[in-house]
């Protein structure tokens, strides 16, 4: 098995664009945990998102990372 670190540039690696999917977030004002996919609890920090994707599973998307990559759309 090959493993990967975290910097690490692997070849052939090609650009690609995430597509512009809508999924729904709400910013959370205390501590909250989630059941991930793979079946463990990950906690959520005040501040932090509580994200519903695309097949409805709900996940934490940190303050930070929500920040710089989303935008909020108005209906």
């Amino acid at each position: 098995m090959k493993i990967f670190e975290t910097f690490e540039k692997p070849e052939m690696m090609f650009p690609c664009r995430k597509r512009p999917l809508v999924i729904h977030a709400k910013q959370m004002s205390e501590e909250f945990r989630v059941k991930t996919l793979e079946g463990d609890y990950k906690l959520g920090k005040p501040g932090d998102y509580l994200m519903q994707g695309i097949d409805d599973e709900l996940y934490i998307c940190d303050k930070d990372i929500f920040e710089k990559t989303y935008d909020w759309v108005l209906e």
